[in-house]
């Protein structure tokens, strides 16, 4: 009457708490942060700290197949292999380290992340089932980090809120009309004719003002050298009678 009872327990005896907090995008300030098959997390440090031997690995699924992953799933197999990611694999297992890869405390200034999907050079190799590999689609993905002892999991965190990637725009839903152009777009162009305005403006007058120089003020122009004093002779007063007197 023993065994049936310590069959049901085994099960228990294996159970292991779900360490808080859960995996979180990074907090720090970064480029593409998310992208269409990237996203950031930060690293697990101080979480796992009583399994000195352990290896982390992390979770990743689709969040609608959460409940699906088991922790007895043999990681760098088939079973859990990034290429058979999402069909017919759930959940896939990535970017395994030792806890002496994420020290606790974290040193001020460093930048401790994880940059997930971000290897492509293992996407269709079969041979390399825990690759990193770009994710397949927008998700949303919820993620964990597992501890294992060998082949036993023996520590775990909670899975992550939703993550959703970014999509780009289809190019049919571009409008090509100006009733699709942003108000900042419609303020740019607005700025951009006002000064070229003042612009062409202050070269006119430019224009304009140089003319004038060149005219001597006068209403009729002409040119510089038809009109001088120098040749205008006086010698003809001095031969008046009264210039003698």
């Amino acid at each position: 009457t023993m065994l049936p009872l310590l069959l049901l327990l085994l099960p228990a005896a294996h159970a292991i708490a779900q360490l808080k907090p859960g995996p979180a995008l990074s907090r720090d300030q970064l480029e593409g942060l998310t992208t269409a098959s990237t996203f950031v997390l930060e690293q697990p440090r101080c979480v796992f700290k009583d399994y000195r031997d352990a290896v982390i690995w992390l979770v990743v699924a689709l969040e609608k197949d959460v409940a699906d992953f088991n922790n007895s799933a043999a990681p760098a197999t088939s079973e859990t292999a990034f290429q058979l990611f999402p069909d017919p694999v759930r959940a896939y297992m990535t970017l395994n380290a030792t806890l002496d890869s994420y020290p606790c405390p974290k040193a001020p200034g460093d930048i401790t992340v994880l940059r997930v999907g971000s290897e492509t050079s293992c996407a269709q190799d079969v041979t390399r089932p825990s690759c990193n590999g770009p994710l397949p689609g927008p998700g949303p993905y919820r993620v964990k980090f597992l501890a294992l002892e060998g082949s036993v999991p023996v520590d775990e965190t909670e899975w992550s809120v939703p993550i959703t990637l970014r999509t780009a725009k289809p190019f049919s839903s571009i409008s090509t009309t100006g009733g699709g152009h942003s108000a900042g777009m419609i303020a740019i162009t607005t700025i951009l004719s006002i000064l070229f305005a003042i612009l062409l403006a202050a070269l006119v007058a430019v224009l304009v003002f140089c003319g004038s120089e060149s005219c001597g003020g006068s209403s009729t122009c002409s040119k510089p050298e038809s009109v001088t004093v120098r040749r205008y002779n006086t010698h003809h007063v001095y031969d008046q009678p009264a210039a003698r007197l």
